[in-house]
């Protein structure tokens, strides 16, 4: 006999053929930020324990899932999570976002980039370099640990702590200069000023002389996955000019956000 739980998504998943119905349990897990197990999609779905079974196994056979060491729960798998990089990465509107991208390196005259969250890394969906001979060369696709990136922590900041911790509290926080906040309270502060604040900055918390500030591209509801930022070497930026750069970065990510379709009604407060 089915669950009679909630079958919220059981239309999708009566899809017309084996890979629709893949697909639609892969659109119920993406939805989910924790762990899952066989069982609790029978609850959410009200499909056939034994027809889950399969389609899981074909999903981990897949790459597209992976089990979890106590052999009872799964969690999302390299290969889902590389496609969705590389949709971003490789996505129509590139050439848009790319063209924002460009102008603001005009305007600000230091490189800038594109970034989005992929587990506890930032990685970089565009960038386009200053022309100024002194710079940091970091390419498109590059990744940064998410505690001391300054999307990272606008993109964290998103996160309830139970998130954040279960994101990265399982393994010691990297120091890369002496600046990097390593302990959990400290991050944990930073975290909450830059929520309050809406913008973060990297001050050579990765590279030292590298001082970088980021801004989230807005969305309507829900969480935004992608950030504005612009990156310069100390002896050209201090942080009093780094902020005065936050009102062409806004410009910047509501422009990107007309590009995504994330555009924030008039009168509304952006994320």
């Amino acid at each position: 006999m089915k669950s009679s739980a909630p079958k919220a998504n059981v239309v999708d998943l009566d899809g017309d053929t084996p890979t629709l119905r893949l697909f639609a349990l892969l659109e119920v897990i993406a939805e989910r930020d924790q762990l899952f197990s066989l069982q609790g999609l029978v609850d959410e779905t009200g499909l056939p324990k034994p027809t889950l079974h399969r389609m899981l196994q074909g999903l981990e056979s897949a790459g597209l899932l992976q089990r979890e060491g106590d052999g009872r729960h799964y969690s999302t798998g390299v290969r889902l999570r590389r496609l969705a990089e590389n949709l971003m990465l490789n996505s129509t509107y590139h050439g848009a976002r790319h063209a924002v991208l460009r102008h603001l390196v005009q305007e600000l005259g230091e490189s800038c980039n594109i970034t989005a969250l992929s587990g506890n890394e930032v990685v970089y969906l565009d960038r386009v370099e200053t022309a100024a001979p002194l710079r940091f060369y970091l390419h498109t696709g590059s990744r940064v640990p998410a505690h001391c990136s300054a999307s990272g922590k606008l993109l964290l900041s998103q996160m309830t702590p139970a998130q954040r911790q279960r994101l990265l509290g399982h393994a010691p926080l990297e120091s890369y200069t002496a600046r990097t906040l390593t302990k959990p309270d400290a991050l944990e502060r930073e975290i909450k000023r830059v929520a309050r604040d809406g913008y973060a900055l990297d001050n050579e918390e990765f590279l030292p002389g590298l001082l970088c500030v980021s801004v989230l591209v807005p969305v309507a509801e829900g969480r935004s996955n992608l950030c504005v930022a612009v990156q310069a070497p100390m002896v050209r930026v201090n942080k009093e000019r780094a902020l005065a750069m936050l009102p062409a970065l806004r410009r910047a990510a509501a422009a990107l956000a007309q590009i995504e379709g994330h555009a924030v009604p008039a009168g509304r407060k952006r994320a």
